[in-house]
């Protein structure tokens, strides 16, 4: 009796076992991960569900030691733990998002769990938002505590560019991006993510590992969208009350048929947390469009024939003078001087712009301030490590390790094809060793438990899976 129950206990393990890996195979069937140049390109299809499954099970590594970082990093860059953006995605977000977000969502959990990683829903929704929070929700709680103490802390990241019409070379599109942030962050900021989903737009894009947005905002889509941002130096606000900003950066891409529905789904909502310029390209109309999007104002400016320039300034002066503290004037801001170099050298290559001027501009290093060829916060390929002066209007102090940590442009030609050329590292192609600058600069020696190296590694040409 005993022995028939133990090869009744052993069969049932062993369907059950079965049972489970031919789930999980399944789910796993259509997705794929490839290891490139620094890059982890990430091929994810089918439901809500399975593709958040997909994310969560391929990108296992690398969303737990992110999640470990930003635990750390964020206690000690804004002074909360990780609970309590845990309890603000739960209070203010997870109700928010739409069912299919929610799945996917809760899918990512389900895959980081397959391979024994303790997540759960909350803490990737936190994941999703924790930029939101931690740049506009703590500053506009410091703000009411202490007036003036929630200023400056909307972060200044990124530099960007759309050019179409007698600008670029063939007449048509170009678009280009480099990643603003600190290095701690930014060299895991290394994800292709391509995204074919049940409905809506096959989506290639860059990401942090566990986004279901890209967050640094590069991407194209298989109907001829094109977005990219750069954030609004100095703004202050936020609506808890409304939709996040990376649900309808999600949705943007995923649903958007025109520059009009772009400018739609994100001003619909809009709980006014990571303020951006967006660029929008239309590669089926050649037109592109600049949204300025606060959380009172937002202003478009589009057309058929221009270069757009994004380097965390604004232009609305209503914007500016009700929603920021933003100098125009001041040219010691890395954003202003960033902005006289990038419409200098747009316009010094009006009709020769196509990927290789992109290139190049996203590797630039000479500081328009200055009349000079530097490594500083005032360059478009951005060193602050190596600026004396740091860059207080974003509260970075001397030789804070950020900047520039990857770069991608694309074009309608290549869009049509869906790819992008991207790069992982200073896109200039410098390495950051974290050991030399430590020994330089033991100030921030509070980092060395996760700042690892950053190398530059050459430009790759990335195509989505069809």
């Amino acid at each position: 009796m005993k022995k028939n129950l133990f090869f009744v206990l052993l069969l049932s393990l062993l369907i059950t076992s079965c049972t489970n890996k031919t789930d999980k195979d399944s789910r796993l069937a259509k997705a794929s991960r490839e290891d490139k140049n620094g890059w982890v390109y990430l091929h994810l299809e089918g439901s809500p569900s399975d593709i958040g499954y997909q994310h969560g099970y391929l990108l296992a590594e690398e969303i737990d030691t992110s999640m470990q970082m930003l635990n750390y990093y964020l206690q000690n860059a804004t002074k909360k733990d990780w609970n309590f953006y845990r309890s603000a995605a739960e209070r203010f977000y997870w109700n928010k998002l739409d069912t299919e977000y929610q799945q996917e969502i809760a899918g990512i959990a389900e895959g980081l769990q397959a391979k024994g990683k303790k997540y759960d829903k909350t803490d990737i929704t936190a994941l999703n938002g924790w930029i939101e929070f931690a740049w506009y929700y703590v500053p506009m709680l410091d703000e009411k505590l202490k007036a003036g103490s929630g200023e400056n802390k909307a972060p200044g990241n990124c530099s960007a560019f759309i050019a179409t019409g007698s600008y670029t070379t063939d007449g048509k599109i170009v678009m280009g991006h480099n990643n603003w942030i600190d290095y701690i962050i930014g060299e895991r900021w290394n994800i292709v993510a391509d995204i074919v989903p049940k409905k809506g737009n096959h989506i290639l894009m860059d990401c942090y590992p566990g986004f279901i947005h890209s967050g640094d905002d590069f991407l194209l889509t298989d109907n001829g969208i094109l977005i990219t941002e750069t954030t609004i130096t100095g703004f202050m606000g936020f609506d808890s009350t409304k939709t996040p900003e990376f649900m309808r950066a999600r949705k943007a891409a995923q649903y958007a048929n025109s520059i009009d529905d772009v400018i739609r789904i994100f001003t619909t909502d809009n709980n006014g947390a990571y303020a951006n310029d967006w660029l929008i390209g239309d590669t089926k109309t050649n037109e592109v469009a600049k949204l300025e999007l606060g959380l009172k104002n937002y202003k478009v400016w589009r057309s058929h024939d221009t270069a757009m320039v994004g380097s965390n300034f604004p232009s609305d002066e209503k914007l500016i003078k009700e929603e920021t503290n933003f100098n125009v004037g001041d040219m010691t801001y890395s954003s202003n001087g960033r902005k006289l170099r990038f419409e200098k050298l747009l316009n010094d290559n009006k009709g020769k712009i196509d990927i290789e001027t992109g290139k190049q501009m996203e590797g630039d290093h000479f500081d328009a301030t200055q009349n000079a060829k530097e490594k500083n916060r005032c360059v478009i390929c951005g060193h602050i490590d190596t600026d004396p002066k740091g860059a207080p209007e974003y509260m970075w102090g001397p030789y804070y390790p950020v900047g520039a940590v990857q770069g991608k442009v694309t074009s309608a030609a290549l869009a049509k094809d869906m790819k992008f050329w991207a790069h992982m590292g200073h896109p200039c192609g410098e390495s950051f060793i974290a050991a030399d600058f430590f020994a330089k600069h033991p100030e921030y020696k509070w980092q060395a438990k996760y700042l690892r190296d950053m190398p530059a590694y050459p430009w790759t040409l990335f195509e989505a899976k069809k």
